[in-house]
């Protein structure tokens, strides 16, 4: 018997390109990969947005072991809507690898819109998704297909006992609050057994998700309709009660970005399910780097710990990864580990980039800088004049002398920063990446001639046999190689050779073409014993009376519809209050609630010293002119802004 890696010095090669595997793709961490997958343990997600049907397919392609793209109507991002047929094709790509594709439709819904609703839900459980992720809970009083059901973070996930409210009446999943620190979700976790996501990357919301009614208050479009037109990165100045300037034309509700991707360990055994990365209006560059970057810190921390993605495979690319050169606008841990410093991006709500240098002089069309740098052709460069951000593009590089396209706002003393990476957005642009499933082959003379049992990564299992003539080999070392050439041409299969036995076959003599046939019969029925064997979950929700833990709605508990109504009525909420979104006056009430305080921002937080300068209450001013008032609850450390 023999047994031949096929993968040798760390190197694959697939459609004439070569990959050389990272540290944690080496021969011996593949081969523990293929041990891990086949092991009955807690499997991990990494979860990615999916603006359409292509980036569906490339986030899929680079690692990530389910993607979340919205359905064709009633999502909170009106502007990444999907067909059916697109949100099938993208299912039926995805269960290729075992991957999930959930749909999201988490607006609030009116009662002219559910009947709507509830019949593209029945479309898109026929388009095979995994699960729904909802907001809407008059969607669980209709008729419903078996899918499962995932609690939006709109709906303010953030306590235990609402995390066990949704567990008892069949939520498969709940999406945590983005608030939450690492001791809060260990809480959620020892009541529950739900499955928990939580966002480890990208945009964050500066309200409670779910909670904020700025946008609708000041211009009629509801973030929970999916039409946030975003105050929050917009200008503001600050004043006190006695019209005192505090800050003058700053965006001080704008903050920085997610970034988990240190922490990954920590959120792995305070028990999160998904990983999940905000972004579906982001673009393929941002997917590709995310995607390929989070995949491999994800890996490296479940290897530590004996678990296993939750998917089939391994992506093999040459993409080299920086989050720093994706869009961010600085980035931060929020409230994970205690209150942060510095929270705010209040100076731009734009990517600043990373600093380069500043300027030590210029002429009519360029600029030297103090220190050494690497900007080329085609960078672009950001820089602050007058409090505001400026960009341009290089040009061109000529020894010292950076030639941009344009040199106004440019002057000694300038911070540049470069903002757009040329080098490297063309890399990810031109990257690629190629998803494979280790198969182990073994070969063995059957009764009239050769058989092949194929065994994948995920215990699926197939043997096929073919009538052969068993003559003699007159070169059994070239026969042998044969054997493992012909069998190891998985193409543009989603296979890859991982191991193949030859039971000294090698002494007989078989056709190409027979060992040809013989490799595209098992691969055609492991392909079929696959999607056999392919889990899959179903749903269902209980129209039960376990109370909800509360008993009274403001507005803010988000009851559109009278289907909703009814639902909490059954779980003991006797006094509801309608939707901001059914046309509530809102002038004097609560219209966000949010753990970022201004005041701690710009230094002034009356917890550490007391603010005799400033008179309370304060007042946001937008460019109209509208004034918003701010209360601080500094028991909880939180913020309240009243229309």
């Amino acid at each position: 018997m023999h047994l031949w890696l096929i993968i040798l010095n760390a190197r694959f090669e697939v459609k004439n390109h070569r990959y050389y595997f990272n540290q944690q793709y080496s021969i011996s961490g593949f081969y523990e990969f293929v041990v891990y997958s086949c092991m009955d343990t807690k499997r991990i997600e990494l979860l990615a947005p999916a603006k359409n049907l292509a980036q569906g397919k490339t986030a899929i392609d680079f690692g990530a072991d389910a993607v979340y793209i919205g359905a064709p109507q009633y999502s909170a991002r009106s502007r990444a809507g999907n067909s059916i047929t697109d949100i099938e094709q993208l299912a039926a790509y995805a269960h290729t690898w075992y991957a999930n594709v959930y749909v999201v439709l988490n607006t609030l819904l009116t009662d002219k819109e559910l009947d709507n609703a509830v019949n593209l839900v029945h479309q898109l459980y026929n388009a095979g998704i995994n699960g729904l992720i909802i907001q809407d809970v008059g969607l669980l009083e209709r008729n419903l297909p078996p899918i499962p059901i995932i609690a939006s973070t709109q709906m303010h996930n953030n306590t235990a006992a609402k995390a066990a409210f949704l567990e008892q009446i069949g939520f498969k999943r709940i999406i945590l609050a983005r608030e939450l620190g690492l001791k809060d979700i260990k809480a959620i976790r020892q009541d529950t057994e739900i499955e928990l996501e939580y966002f480890v990357h990208g945009a964050l919301c500066v309200s409670y998700s779910g909670q904020c009614y700025l946008s609708y208050a000041a211009g009629g479009r509801s973030g929970n309709r999916g039409e946030c037109a975003q105050p929050c990165r917009k200008r503001y100045s600050l004043e006190d009660a006695d019209g005192n300037s505090i800050v003058n034309d700053r965006y001080l509700l704008s903050i920085k970005d997610l970034n988990h991707s240190q922490h990954l360990g920590d959120l792995l055994d305070t028990g999160i399910t998904s990983f999940k990365i905000e972004g579906r209006l982001k673009d393929e560059t941002y997917i590709k780097n995310v995607v390929t970057s989070y995949r491999r810190a994800l890996d490296i921390e479940l290897e530590k710990r004996g678990l296993a993605r939750s998917s089939s495979g391994a992506s093999f690319t040459d993409l080299q990864p920086n989050l720093d050169y994706s869009f961010n606008r600085g980035y931060t841990s929020y409230f994970l580990d205690g209150r942060p410093r510095n929270l705010g991006a209040n100076e731009t709500p734009k990517m600043i980039g990373n600093f380069i240098g500043k300027i030590k002089n210029t002429d009519k069309q360029s600029f030297t800088l103090e220190s050494k740098h690497d900007l080329t052709n085609g960078d672009g460069i950001s820089f602050f004049k007058d409090n505001e951000l400026h960009g341009t593009t290089i040009n061109r590089i000529e020894g010292e002398r950076v030639i941009p396209a344009k040199m106004e706002g440019l002057a000694k003393g300038i911070e540049i920063y470069r903002n757009h990476h040329h080098a490297f957005i063309k890399q990810v642009t031109s990257s690629k990446s190629e998803r494979k499933i280790p198969v182990s082959i073994s070969l063995f003379k059957s009764e009239n001639g050769l058989g092949a049992t194929f065994q994948d990564s995920d215990n699926n299992v197939i043997t096929v046999e073919m009538d052969a003539e068993l003559a003699t080999a007159q070169k059994p070392d070239a026969m042998r190689a044969t054997l493992y050439k012909q069998m190891a041409k998985l193409g543009d299969t989603e296979f890859i050779a991982n191991r193949i036995e030859t039971d000294n076959l090698e002494q007989y003599f078989f056709p190409v073409g027979v060992l040809n046939a013989l490799r595209r019969e098992a691969v055609e029925q492991l392909q079929a014993e696959r999607q056999l064997n392919r889990p899959v979950e179903l749903g269902s929700i209980d129209k039960n009376n376990i109370p909800y833990p509360e008993t009274s709605f403001t507005f803010t508990g988000n009851v559109l519809n009278k289907s909703a109504k009814h639902f909490y009525h059954r779980h003991g909420v006797s006094d509801i209050e309608p939707a901001a979104e059914s046309g509530l006056d809102l002038s004097g009430k609560k219209v966000m609630t949010t753990k970022y305080c201004i005041r701690e921002q710009i230094g002034i937080c009356t917890r550490t010293k007391p603010d005799k300068q400033y008179k309370e209450p304060y007042y946001l001013i937008d460019e109209q002119g509208h004034r918003y008032r701010l209360a601080f609850n500094c028991k909880d450390c939180e913020m309240e802004v009243y229309f």
